[in-house]
Formats: C-alpha cells, sequence, structure tokens
C-alpha cells in the first residue's frame, strides 16, 4: 500500500484539554506513525504518516472535533514531505 504523510494544523478549544493524547489514541489505532504538539498560536500540529486510508480517517475525525472536551474550529492540512515514524508520540 502507498504512504502518504500530511501536516494537520488544528484550530480552536484544543489545548488543555487532552487533544494530543486523544489524537495518538486515534492514529496508533489506525496504525498511524507521526506526532502532535502543541504551537505558540494555540493550535496543535499533528503530522500523520501511513496508508492513505488510515491518514484519510485521521484527517476525518479531526475536522469532526476530535476528542469531546475539544472545540475544532478549522483544520488545515497540506503534505509533509516523506517521512518514516514508527509510532505516533506526543512531543513537547
Amino acid at each position: 500500500m502507498p504512504t502518504v504523510s500530511i501536516a494537520a494544523y488544528v484550530y480552536g478549544l484544543v489545548q488543555g484539554v487532552g487533544f494530543r493524547y486523544s489524537t495518538q489514541y486515534r492514529a496508533m489505532q489506525l496504525g498511524l506513525g507521526g506526532y502532535a504538539r502543541n504551537r505558540d498560536d494555540g493550535s496543535v500540529e499533528v503530522i500523520a504518516c501511513g496508508e492513505r486510508q488510515a491518514v484519510e480517517q485521521l484527517v476525518e475525525w479531526l475536522k469532526q472535533g476530535g476528542p469531546r472536551s475539544a472545540r475544532v474550529e478549522k483544520v488545515f492540512t497540506e503534505p509533509h514531505g516523506k517521512a518514516d515514524y514508527e509510532s505516533f508520540k506526543i512531543r513537547y
């Protein structure tokens, strides 16, 4: 299966509500590698690498609001350079 790598930038109430941890859990369920980290502007950056369908499922989950405690206002995605991540991590 071909793999893809994307960067997603998630805006809204997404820090301090367990968003990164929920994203990590969902990404691991989908067999994806990458990471999630808080950004200084209050958004969360998500890098996801893996099978196209699994990456698309994660992006759709992000757009639908992620965890219940979050309030996602918008999600921007863009291709990310070829990257191989063995697992999905939380970055600080």
